[in-house]
């Protein structure tokens, strides 16, 4: 009896070895990244320790704004700043993507390239955002998505509306002169990092990482990727 149980528990452990376990990077959506920081005797404060003696780097999502830890392949450095192909899984071309990331899992280099390079992004996709102005809905009778965005107030809110009637707009230029915004740019970038520290309630842009179901994620950029005809990675 005892040699009988002693092979069943065998079996049991070679089944569960056997098993496919799920992969982290599973939940990334993101095919390229822009390197924040890239750390080529490691982290010391990852917490993965693993990390914290071996070549790791962090980035940003081009395309959805996930944040990443990636590793870089033998032998290769990294630049901040650089956009970089990440891989969905082993088998597809790209530098492997251990793990998504929180906000506060940045590293202090990681932060503030952060701020400088979104700015870069929403530039590059000015198209995209532009679009954002012309077709923001009310969430509920009280707010409006427009007024998510730093520095929108109601009456901004309405000559936007009112603006985009006569007809839509073309660029950030476009916006700065016919409803008085300094800085369209800077209205996203703010509203993204926000979004990306997880501090509001209704997420615009970013899917919220940790998830909560204190969150109300509304994923405009899918819908606006598609008005455009966006194809990474420009």
């Amino acid at each position: 009896m005892k040699d009988k149980f002693c092979i069943f528990l065998q079996f049991l452990e070679v089944s569960f070895a056997m098993k496919p376990r799920p992969r982290r990077h599973q939940i990334v959506p993101d095919e390229f990244a822009v390197i924040l920081d890239y750390s080529p005797f490691g982290n010391p404060y990852d917490k993965h320790s693993f990390h914290r003696n071996s070549p790791i780097a962090q980035g940003l999502g081009s395309k959805w704004f996930s944040l990443v830890e990636i590793v870089p392949q033998k032998g290769q450095a990294l630049v901040v700043g650089e956009r970089v192909a990440i891989s969905p899984a082993p088998d597809i071309p790209g530098l492997r993507v251990f793990d998504r990331l929180a906000y506060e899992d940045l590293t202090t280099v990681a932060k503030e390239n952060l701020a400088k390079i979104l700015p870069q992004i929403i530039i590059e996709k000015e198209k995209v955002f532009v679009e954002f102005f012309n077709i923001a809905e009310a969430i509920n009778i009280r707010l409006h998505s427009l007024e998510l965005l730093p520095g929108i107030g109601r009456k901004t809110l309405m000559l936007i509306l009112e603006e985009r009637k006569k007809s839509p707009f073309s660029s950030f230029e476009d916006i700065k002169k016919r409803v008085k915004i300094s800085d369209p740019v800077k209205l996203f970038v703010d509203r993204i990092l926000h979004e990306l520290q997880r501090l509001e309630k209704y997420y615009l842009f970013v899917e919220p990482y940790p998830p909560s179901p204190e969150f109300r994620f509304l994923n405009y950029l899918k819908v606006l990727y598609e008005r455009v005809g966006y194809t990474e990675p420009w």
